[in-house]
Formats: structure tokens, C-alpha cells, sequence
């Protein structure tokens, strides 16, 4: 009962956050609402004993992605300067594609047969995750690994790209 009542808490943190996070026009205080969202998805994980990965979003996430994000805010443009309006043709096309993409979402869990696992659990000791990291083979996260640093040099551009003041 208590890990429910936590989980619906975390869940709608998550969901008010994250559309505090889209709608903020300060890039600042949106900045904070997705660390909100980061922490809260990390919650999440610890609840479901995966402390690797809740660690991991701790730090990689919430650590670095939000604070590079802040820094860049803070070192490139004005605390209160405000993000300008997307013209109304923007605001349409973006809810169309949220709507595909709920719809594309719900469509996939839908289809998709949940079978419960009959192979033993993987043991979670340090050598045992190193190993996995470096692996290529079926239980290797190494790809994973590489995608998510370009997903971090992406983000780093990205922050780049939003802190950067346009020349008058």
C-alpha cells in the first residue's frame, strides 16, 4: 500500500514537472522542474531495486545534464530573461506530434505480450556490471553506453544552442 501511494506520488511529479518543464517560458526555472523530473525518475528506480541505474540517472542525469544546462543558462544570458512565444503553427504541429506519439505509445503496450522471465536473476556485484559495460554480447551495455554519450554531447549542444544570446 505504501509503495503505491509513493509511486503515484512520484508518477504525478514526474507528469506535473515535466509539463512545467515544456510550458516554463523563464529556461532557468525550467532547467530546475527537469531536474524535479530526473530526481522524481530516479525515485522510481529505487523502488523498483534498480539502484545502479537510479544512481546512474543521479548522477549522469541529474548531475551532469541539469547542471550543465544551469551553468550554460547562467554564464551566456540573464536570470530573468524570457523565451520567446513558438508562432501558433509551431504549437499545432507540436500537438499533433505529442498526440502520434501517446497514441503510437499506447498502441505498443497494447500489442505487446508481457511473459514473465523464467531465467534465473543476474547477480548485481561490481565486476558483474564492469563486465556487462564493456560487453558487446547479449547481456553487454556497451552500445547503450556509446549511444548515451552522444545523447550527452547532444545535450551539451543543445545547451549551448538555448543559453546562447542572439546578437542585436
Amino acid at each position: 500500500m505504501n509503495s503505491e501511494v509513493m509511486f503515484y506520488i512520484l508518477a504525478g511529479m514526474i507528469l506535473i514537472f515535466s509539463v512545467l518543464t515544456v510550458t516554463s517560458r523563464l529556461i532557468l526555472r525550467s532547467a530546475v522542474y527537469l531536474l524535479f523530473v530526473l530526481i522524481s525518475t530516479a525515485g522510481i528506480y529505487f523502488m523498483l531495486n534498480y539502484n545502479f541505474l537510479a544512481a546512474v540517472q543521479l548522477t549522469v542525469y541529474a548531475g551532469g545534464i541539469v547542471v550543465l544546462i544551469i551553468f550554460s543558462v547562467l554564464l551566456t544570458s540573464h536570470i530573468s530573461e524570457r523565451a520567446a512565444m513558438a508562432p501558433f503553427r509551431h504549437a499545432i504541429f507540436a500537438a499533433i506530434s505529442v498526440i502520434a506519439g501517446i497514441i503510437v505509445t499506447i498502441l505498443a503496450l497494447l500489442k505487446f505480450v508481457f511473459i514473465p522471465s523464467a531465467q534465473p536473476a543476474l547477480t548485481s556485484d561490481v565486476r558483474t556490471i564492469g563486465t556487462q559495460l564493456i560487453n558487446y554480447g547479449n547481456d553487454g551495455y556497451a552500445l547503450p553506453f556509446e549511444v548515451i554519450s552522444i545523447l550527452l554531447l547532444a545535450a551539451l549542444i543543445g545547451a549551448i544552442v538555448v543559453a546562447k544570446k542572439e546578437a542585436k
